[in-house]
């Protein structure tokens, strides 16, 4: 019994020590297991984040390249392939003055552009005009992206990537372009770098149609914006362009300007100024070119103030068309005379007074109604005030410090006043369309909405006898050399001293030729301003007579048949005129 209870005592002795051997190795077997899971998913850990940090690189920098500035600096969000485009700019008949064009501009990442100076080498023959310093500044600096040069050409894009300039790319723009160049500068306006209006239509579009808005949004490239509608006609204003500037050729001018205004409704059918730029490749700001002169200069009109005289003097009532105006000596305010050109040394009937372009009569008209309602008729004709059109820009018009005795007297005949040429043809259209002054637009504007925008200014009957007036010196008084067959001109010229050093220099003139058609019906107002002309051979003198009215007629003879006045060479278009 002992020996078998000591047999039983050593095995289970040794199944326990054997227990305790086995015990330790099953732990290190389950350890090594879970080492080997942990680090498998930490390998996968690993390469999931590696994924997220590389695709993250990229977006940033996707967006980065959509958030640059031309100096490589970031600014705000554009996307890169919705191109933001403006409406194109048409005329009254959908002829196409402003559009855009796709272009591509040249960038840089200076991240990945080992050598300045090669990339500068390569390219330096492609755009000779690279600012160089600039470039090297901007391709050395640690952004990534750089633009080099905006807006280039087919030629140029296929030159450097013939070249394989590392480290450069293309992006898709759109760049305005005028078809006309010049023609309607001054009316249409530029952009900027970024086809965000500067200036006339061009920044008025932008103002009232949010459209610079919609740009930064990148929106307006898939919106399919209507045409913007000017109220010029295109071949008009081709026309008028074309006649200005052959006029200051011929004539050794300074300059000159030209406006075709319809009577009934205010639009500006023409308006040019010369010199002018062509917008697709813009001066300087500071640049004279970019004046525009019809609207943003003011002169001295000279004797055109006459018209609105003579319709002071009928529509006060103290005078009529059978009134009797002494003309036979000068006038005298103390040491200031006042006289005639064409001095007649008589008593003027009142029609004589245009016709002769009577100073002295003018100035007596004024007299005898006062230099208060000569002041309240001016202003009411907008022409003391500046005005305001859809470009902007318009100059201010001075006046008298005070009313009466010479001043008054030398107002009457357009001088010691000045005003823009639009405000003077506006002005013209309220004495000969019945009386109604509208203010002058760009817009398409019909008869009803111009009768709402009207101001009465005289009755029609005054405006029925300037009429009459008008075509009366068309055809006997200066404005003969305005005339064209067929469409029964009305004109009065303007030769007005300019003002050097101070003082009136007699060899130096800014002439002025308004007329209107046809006279029975006025469609239209045209006025024509050049600026110091020259006596040339062939031509006998320098007054408006001389260069100013051919060139109006010029305009009218081409104008009027596409502008749809038919020619009447009857006598029955003057029937109601010759009543008078």
């Amino acid at each position: 019994m002992k020996l078998a209870s000591i047999f039983k005592k050593k095995t289970e002795a040794k199944r326990a020590d054997a227990s305790e051997a086995a015990a330790p190795q099953t732990d290190v077997f389950q350890g090594t297991a879970k080492k080997r899971v942990s680090l498998a998913r930490s390998r996968v850990a690993f390469v999931t984040v590696a994924f997220v940090a590389v695709y993250a690189v990229i977006g940033g920098r996707l967006v980065h390249y959509s958030l640059a500035k031309e100096d490589g600096t970031v600014a705000r969000a554009a996307a890169p392939l919705t191109l933001a485009r403006r409406p194109d700019i048409v005329d009254r008949n959908g002829a196409i003055m402003a559009t855009d064009v796709r272009m591509m501009s040249l960038y840089a990442d200076p991240s990945m552009i080992t050598s300045a100076d090669d990339v500068l080498e390569a390219l330096k023959p492609i755009f000779p005009d690279l600012d160089v310093k600039r470039a090297y500044r901007l391709l050395r600096s640690r952004g990534e992206f750089v633009w080099l040069k905006r807006q280039i050409t087919p030629r140029q894009q296929s030159q450097v990537l013939a070249a394989g300039v590392p480290g450069v790319g293309f992006r898709p723009e759109v760049r305005r372009f005028y078809p006309g160049g010049p023609e309607a500068a001054h009316i249409l306006g530029l952009v900027d770098i970024d086809n965000r209006g500067l200036s006339g239509i061009e920044r008025y579009m932008d103002k009232t149609d949010g459209i610079s808005g919609l740009m930064g949004l990148g929106l307006t490239g898939s919106m399919g914006l209507k045409p913007f509608e000017v109220s010029l006609d295109l071949r008009a204003e081709s026309i008028v362009r074309d006649t200005l500037v052959r006029g200051v050729e011929k004539f050794e001018a300074l300059g000159a300007t030209g406006i075709i205004l319809r009577a009934d409704t205010g639009e500006v059918v023409a308006l040019a100024s010369y010199p002018d730029f062509d917008p697709n490749n813009p001066p300087p700001a500071s640049d004279k070119r970019m004046l525009n002169h019809a609207i943003t200069g003011v002169y001295e009109m000279g004797s055109t103030f006459k018209l609105f005289t003579l319709a002071m003097g009928l529509e006060s009532g103290k005078f009529n068309l059978q009134s009797m105006v002494d003309a036979k000596t000068p006038l005298y305010f103390g040491s200031s005379r006042i006289g005639d050109d064409h001095a007649q040394n008589r008593i003027l009937t009142y029609p004589e007074v245009f016709t002769y372009s009577s100073n002295i009569g003018a100035s007596r008209i004024a007299g005898a109604v006062g230099p208060d309602y000569q002041k309240n008729f001016l202003e009411k004709l907008g022409l003391l005030d500046r005005i305001e059109t859809e470009i902007g820009g318009s100059g201010t018009p001075q006046k008298p410090q005070k009313w009466g005795g010479v001043f008054s007297a030398t107002v009457s005949f357009g001088q010691g006043i000045t005003t823009t040429p639009l405000q003077t043809a506006a002005a013209a259209a309220a004495i000969i369309n019945g009386g109604k002054l509208m203010p002058p637009t760009f817009l398409p504007r019909t008869p009803e909405e111009a009768d709402r925008a009207a101001t009465r200014v005289i009755s029609e009957d005054t405006s029925d006898k300037m009429r009459y007036l008008l075509r009366l010196n068309g055809t006997e008084g200066s404005g003969r050399n305005g005339q064209v067959p067929g469409y029964r001109v009305g004109a009065k010229t303007g030769t007005a001293e300019k003002i050097i050093d101070g003082k009136y220099a007699h060899d130096h003139n800014f002439n002025a030729f308004l007329a209107a058609f046809p006279m029975d019906d006025p469609e239209y107002v045209v006025l024509v301003t050049i600026d110091d002309p020259k006596k040339v051979e062939g031509v006998p003198g320098r007054t408006a007579a001389w260069n100013a009215g051919p060139m109006t007629g010029e305009i009218i003879r081409r104008t009027a048949p596409i502008l749809g006045v038919d020619p009447d060479f009857g006598e029955d278009g003057n029937a109601r005129l010759a009543a008078y």
